[in-house]
């Protein structure tokens, strides 16, 4: 195996480049996709693609169904009434219509299909809550957008997404149709908001005598979403590094983040390390066989957009493999989701031994992430991310994903590891062989199959 130059491992253990990029665009602020600030963090990131001497730096614009905030809020009524309309308490979800309803709350919990079948023939016609936790027991992460779909397939009229972190964090995120806006109104609410209402709905069913209560006695909650879904355009930022091949590595971030936070972890991380891994990369240029592309998409957040626009104008044989990188800035605790790529994964896993770092892989198929947009068509990728203590996103996707919860030290080992990654598959030593579509579509987990094709997001014709 080829070993990353020492003189590189200093360079990546004292670097401030990237953590100074990773700062700008957390300093941005609103990075929605399709907004002026998803464009002037793309630009950031052009600009230090040119500081680090990379080639063809530039930006790579394409159509999105955009999406805008507006007002939203959630009033209850029954034996409390309490009006809800402060972005710390709630917040509408993207790819929501506006709208509104008022129809009486069924808590299904976790949002796991035993749930959502418990609760039977009262979702119709009620707004359902779920929490954004997965429970221990599954062997695979439950996304919002699947709890959202059972509800709206279930004949919900409305959605609340509770978190299940604490500190009065409403969670945002897509909620999934590919053909939007969704079909009901959709918010997030706090920890705190969705306790009350849980607490609220769990009281109504009664005196726990085994009669159950009249479906009247249920908290009546009434949902009023202001938003704009309006076609526009995003970007993605694009550089080289190594011999001008045909063939070449990616390294992919996306850069776009949620409009209620600064987006520092998800994934303002992401873009700062590909900038900082291509720099890295430029200085041993001539130890490369292939090119490296260095990708941050835009539009991630509301349907891996930018993902799709360069993987659909990108020849299948031009790409060797794709090394995508989405919150990997918690910890120095490298996670790898390998989609079942063999030879990927032994690279992360020699890179981890050479280093002595903790690694921790998954081989389960995932839609979840950029990475999503090359795997369904066989082609190699993987999601690098790290791991902390926090269930869940933690602090992702909600008002504290903010620099103060990131160290530099993390940024750093990320960037070492990672361009270690990257050098060994841009050196020929490893061989990622690409599948058929065929064999990645028979090995997605059945759950994950139901989820794409309930949202309209299913890419194999049957």
């Amino acid at each position: 195996m080829t070993e990353l130059p020492d003189r590189v491992v200093g360079d990546a253990r004292t670097s401030d480049f990237g953590w100074s990029l990773l700062t700008d665009l957390t300093d941005i602020g609103n990075r929605m996709a399709g907004s002026a600030g998803e464009r002037r963090g793309a630009e950031r990131v052009v600009e230090a693609f040119e500081d680090a001497g990379l080639r063809n730096a530039g930006l790579d614009e394409f159509e999105i169904p955009g999406w805008w905030r507006g007002e939203s809020s959630l009033a209850v009524s029954g034996a409390v009434e309490r009006h809800h309309a402060n972005s710390h308490e709630v917040i509408a979800l993207p790819g929501t219509p506006s709208g509104e309803a008022t129809a009486p709350l069924v808590d299904v919990g976790d949002g796991t299909d035993e749930e959502f079948a418990a609760a039977g023939d009262a979702l119709e016609g009620a707004i359902a809550m779920a929490s954004s936790r997965t429970p221990e027991n599954r062997d695979r992460w439950i996304h919002r957008m699947e709890k959202y779909v059972a509800a709206a397939e279930r004949g919900a009229v409305g959605f609340v997404f509770r978190n299940h972190i604490e500190g009065a964090l409403p969670p945002t995120g897509e909620i999934g149709y590919h053909n939007r806006p969704g079909p009901i109104p959709a918010v997030g609410v706090s920890k705190e908001v969705g306790d009350r209402l849980s607490r609220l709905a769990e009281a109504a069913e009664g005196d726990g005598s085994g009669s159950g209560a009249a479906e009247d006695d249920r908290p009546t909650v009434s949902l009023d979403v202001d938003c704009r879904n309006e076609p526009t355009t995003s970007v993605n930022a694009v550089a080289d590094v190594g011999p001008d091949t045909e063939e070449a590595v990616y390294l992919t971030a996306h850069v776009d983040a949620h409009d209620v936070s600064d987006g520092a972890n998800d994934n303002g991380a992401g873009s700062a390390l590909v900038a900082e891994v291509g720099r890295l990369l430029a200085t041993v240029e001539d130890d490369l066989d292939t090119r490296v592309r260095l990708v941050t998409f835009g539009s991630e957040e509301i349907g891996l957009w930018g993902a799709y626009h360069t993987a659909e104008t990108t020849p299948e044989e031009k790409i060797a493999c794709v090394v995508n990188l989405d919150g990997a800035c918690s910890s120095r605790n490298l996670r790898v989701g390998t989609n079942g790529f063999a030879g990927m994964r032994s690279t992360f896993e020699a890179v981890a031994d050479a280093f002595d770092a903790p690694l921790t892989t998954g081989e389960t198929i995932s839609p979840h992430g950029d990475q999503w947009a090359f795997v369904q068509e066989g082609i190699p990728a993987v999601m690098a991310s790290t791991t902390s203590d926090q269930s869940g996103r933690g602090w992702g996707h909600t008002h504290a994903d903010t620099l103060d919860k990131l160290d530099s030290r993390d940024l750093r080992e990320m960037a070492t590891l990672v361009a270690a990654a990257v050098y060994r598959f841009a050196t020929g030593d490893v061989e990622a062989e690409h599948r058929s579509r065929e064999s990645i579509r028979d090995a997605i987990d059945e759950g994950y199959v139901e989820e794409l094709k309930t949202g309209g997001r299913w890419p194999y014709d049957e």
